[in-house]
């Protein structure tokens, strides 16, 4: 039961490695995730990171049941309601913390329940067309509780969200695409490439403006135009002062790509 991690580059590739189980997560490597994430949002050198599961079963069919259901039902509720409050959420990324910096799903297989919260943390997925999507928690007397009552309706048509929420039941991915859950379909042999490709791109472009774009289009969702133009200004301007605009500036008159720095 692992997460290993792996550096190409500017990317951090973060694999969920335990495929006996489906790629659930233990509460120790929960932990682990929320180490790796504030791991990467302190290291300059990294621009990107990359979520997948090992094998091509499972992305990750969420939170080990057995062991953080227990751990859970020990609590009083005034705990489980502090831990909500204050710590990261399942997987690190779906409450109170925020990498800031992007991170791309590459889904490999079942992506269920606290695995397809996880990924509607990420900022871009990307599908194998032999993907399934769900949150079936509802089926068990559950409900979703890292995020996905609130993250799958702003992400697809409401109608098709409550679908999914109410009935617990799976989308394959050429649905998931059709709706919008994923931006790309790709056979499961190319997925890594087409993620990784992606990835590079990304970080090959100017990371604090990548970061303050990432910031203002999250940070936006739930104000209006009027204060969501105000705020773009607003995280707009410190760009204007940076290295790397100025060498941005300087290739494009020059003719050639840029070299940023992130700063």
């Amino acid at each position: 039961m692992t997460i290993r991690t792996a550096r190409e580059g500017h990317t951090l590739i973060v694999t969920i490695d335990r495929p006996e189980a489906r790629n659930a997560i233990s509460l120790a490597m929960g932990q682990d995730l929320i180490d790796t994430w504030r791991g990467f949002s302190e290291d300059a050198d990294l621009r990107v990171a990359v979520l997948t599961g090992t094998g091509d079963r499972a992305f990750c069919a969420g939170a080990d049941l057995k062991e953080v259901g227990a751990w859970y039902g020990s609590m009083t509720p005034l705990d489980r309601h502090r831990i909500a409050e204050t710590e990261p959420g399942l997987g690190g990324i779906t409450r109170n913390l925020d990498p800031t910096k992007p991170i791309i799903a590459a889904i490999n297989g079942a992506c269920l329940a606290g695995g397809l919260e996880m990924a509607l943390a990420c900022d871009i997925r990307i599908s194998a067309d032999t993907a399934t999507f769900g949150l079936p928690e509802v089926r068990w007397g559950l409900m979703p509780g890292a995020g996905g009552t609130q993250r799958l309706p702003r992400v697809i048509p409401e109608s098709m969200a409550m679908e999914m929420l109410l009935t617990g039941d799976p989308i394959d991915a050429a649905t998931a695409v059709r709706v919008g859950l994923v931006s790309r379909v790709v056979e499961p042999d190319s997925l890594m490439e087409a993620t990784l490709e992606l990835a590079s791109r990304i970080a090959r472009r100017a990371p604090l403006a990548v970061q303050a774009a990432r910031s203002a289009a999250r940070r936006g969702r739930d104000l209006s135009l009027a204060e969501g133009l105000h705020l773009e200004q607003q995280t707009a301007e410190p760009l204007r002062h940076t290295a790397d605009l100025k060498e941005g500036l300087r290739a494009f008159s020059e003719k050639r790509s840029p070299v940023f720095e992130g700063r």
